[in-house]
């Protein structure tokens, strides 16, 4: 059985990569097809890629390719159905914000399509590009949109199976693309091998955590405010075009606090972060799913989360974390967050059961699902 996976792009390393590296050390031998591929991009994680087999499509071949990523959408449906898979029999596909979907398989082979999220920026979720001031910006992207609607409805028909990473997905995918998907929960591997469930200390100088990429869509400026009025310890790690915006936030406040900006840190690093933080604050706007909540649950910290979207699959009120609730404005979320950080005792919260309900989501679970539907599904 050949198999081959297939990919976005990979200029950044989140979720999403994570879940191709989670297929990768299923399939250690299948080649990754990809869009376009930017070792520096990936930061620490390059390391993780270095002996993959990548295979880019003809974009890695246009001047400047890495500042083209946002209109290479209306390409990239083209640049997958370029590739040539005629070899394998089984492919599997990560569908996020392009459409790696759209690849041609050979007659008889199994395509799966594993589905982040439909594209964000296609059907109203807020994303970054939500927050652009310039008109004739937003003008084209609707007119562009309107096209790559067709052209992601089109390609969700290609596959045979489409794996959602969440229940929140898999509405998703039935309102936008008419068609019925298999939940496959997103493995957290980042604890393999560590005694997660004695990693927490005393809890002595212990602060905040927000862990994510940094932009608007993601809510870390509601994180910042919040911690910032109430003059809270907050360590934030991620990066993205949003951190000097966040820089300016954290030193608008008079009482004293203590915010920092960690940028890209290694996983021994992420270990010890989310297990000597009091809680990860987590208020990204209908999550697709939220893996940061699960690592933060296997280092046996607690969550403290906004009540929407895929956080609701994961925390367990009252018993691994908390929820607060989306405002009719920003305004009004800070104020429902700051409302639960003044009552927040970590101490009210087991190690045990954070760490037994993050198990649910656990790479084996993941490798057990992935090959029962592959081997329940392959065409003879």
């Amino acid at each position: 059985m050949k198999v081959a996976l297939v990919h976005d792009y990979l200029k950044e390393y989140g979720g999403a990569e994570r879940v191709v590296e989670a297929l990768h050390e299923i399939f250690p031998e299948a080649p990754v097809y990809t869009a376009y591929y930017d070792p520096k991009g990936l930061g620490p994680h390059a390391d993780r890629l270095k002996d993959w087999d990548i295979k880019t499509s003809w974009l890695q071949k246009i001047p400047g390719a890495g500042r083209l990523i946002s209109p290479f959408r209306l390409l990239s449906a083209k640049a997958f159905e370029s590739f040539d898979l005629s070899e394998y029999d089984v492919v599997i596909s990560s569908c996020n914000i392009y459409f790696s979907k759209a690849v041609k398989v050979k007659p008889g082979a199994l395509h799966i399509s594993y589905i982040h999220t439909p594209p964000r920026y296609l059907y109203g979720y807020a994303t970054s590009f939500n927050y652009k001031k310039s008109w004739w910006k937003r003008i084209g992207a609707e007119l562009a949109n309107h096209y790559l609607r067709i052209v992601d409805f089109e390609t969700s028909q290609k596959p045979d199976i489409l794996v959602a990473n969440s229940e929140n997905v898999k509405e998703r995918i039935g309102k936008f693309y008419r068609r019925e998907a298999v939940v496959i929960y997103p493995p957290v591997e980042l604890f393999k091998g560590t005694p997660c469930s004695t990693a927490r200390r005393p809890l002595v100088k212990r602060y905040y955590l927000s862990l994510s990429r940094l932009w608007k869509g993601k809510g870390v400026d509601i994180v910042v405010e919040a911690c910032g009025r109430l003059g809270l310890p907050l360590k934030v790690v991620g990066s993205g075009p949003e951190l000097q915006h966040l820089k300016t936030l954290a030193t608008s406040y008079q009482l004293p606090t203590t915010i920092e900006f960690l940028g890209h840190v290694s996983d021994e690093e992420r270990i010890k972060l989310y297990s000597e933080a009091k809680a990860l604050i987590v208020a990204a706007e209908d999550e697709d799913f939220g893996i940061t909540v699960v690592e933060s649950m296997a280092a046996g910290t607690p969550v403290i989360a906004l009540k929407s979207g895929g956080y609701l699959e994961t925390v367990v009120e009252g018993k691994t974390g908390e929820f607060f609730a989306k405002g009719e404005s920003d305004e009004e979320t800070v104020d429902s967050l700051v409302k639960v950080l003044e009552k927040f005792d970590p101490n009210k919260y087991k190690v045990e059961d954070c760490v037994n309900q993050a198990e649910k989501f656990s790479q084996s679970k993941f490798k057990e699902k992935i090959l029962d539907l592959i081997h329940s599904n392959l065409k003879s």
